[in-house]
C-alpha cells in the first residue's frame, strides 16, 4: 500500500490518480498509524513552505515523517520540506536531507520558473532508471535547493539547482512527475519498484 500524505497544500488529486494509474493500492491519509505502516509514502506539497511546514505540525506528522524507514519521494515544495531549513519565511524544514531552501537566482529569467525542462547529471539512482537527459520534466517554483552531495539529478534555469535529492530512503523531485507525462510516469514506476 502507498500512501500519499495529505499535506493540506497540493493537488492530490492529480498525484492520486497517476500513482493509480501504476498501481490501485493507494490511500491520501493524514492518520500517523496509516502513514507509518505504509509501504511507501509520497510528501507533496504546493505554496509556502511555512503554511505547509505548519499544517504538518499541526498534524502532528513531523516526527511521523521523520520515523519512516520505507521509501519516502517529495513532490516540489514536498522536496523543499525534506531538507533543513527554508529560507521562504526563515523556517525549520524536516532535516532529512543536507541543503537549504533559498530563491531560485534566475539572472533576469521570468519567475517562477514554470513549464518543461530536462534535466542534467543525474546519477545512477534507480529513481532515474530507464530516463534520460532528453526526458523532460514539469517545473513550477521561485524556492530551489542548491546544489550539494545530495543532488542526484540537476537543472537549469538561469542557474543550476537540485532537481532532485536523496538521502537513504528519502528523496524528492523538484519537478511534478504526476504532470510530466511519460518521463514522469517512469520515474513514479521507478519510486513504487525501489528496495531499501
Amino acid at each position: 500500500m502507498s500512501v500519499i500524505i495529505d499535506t493540506g497544500c497540493a493537488n492530490l488529486t492529480s498525484l492520486k490518480f497517476a500513482v493509480e494509474r501504476l498501481t490501485t493500492q493507494v490511500l491520501v491519509s493524514d492518520d500517523p498509524q496509516t502513514i507509518s505502516s505504509a509501504d511507501r509514502v509520497f510528501l507533496p506539497g504546493v505554496g509556502s513552505a511555512q503554511y505547509a511546514m505548519g499544517v504538518i505540525e499541526e498534524k502532528g506528522l513531523v516526527s511521523v515523517i521523520q520515523n519512516l524507514t520505507q521509501p519516502v519521494l517529495g513532490i516540489c515544495l514536498g522536496m523543499q520540506m525534506l531538507t533543513s531549513s527554508s529560507s521562504e519565511g526563515d523556517i525549520a524544514c524536516l532535516g532529512l536531507i543536507s541543503g537549504q531552501v533559498k530563491g531560485l537566482p534566475a539572472h533576469g529569467l521570468r519567475l517562477p520558473h514554470m513549464g518543461w525542462n530536462t534535466l542534467s547529471e543525474c546519477n545512477d539512482s534507480p529513481l532515474f532508471h530507464g530516463l534520460s537527459s532528453d526526458d523532460y520534466f514539469y517545473f513550477v517554483h521561485s524556492y530551489a535547493v542548491g546544489l550539494s552531495s545530495s543532488t542526484i539529478a540537476q537543472c537549469e534555469y538561469g542557474s543550476s539547482f537540485s532537481a532532485a535529492i536523496a538521502s537513504n530512503n528519502f528523496m524528492g523531485v523538484q519537478f511534478h512527475p504526476e504532470r510530466s507525462s511519460r518521463a514522469g510516469s517512469q520515474l513514479l514506476k521507478n519510486f513504487l519498484e525501489i528496495k531499501i
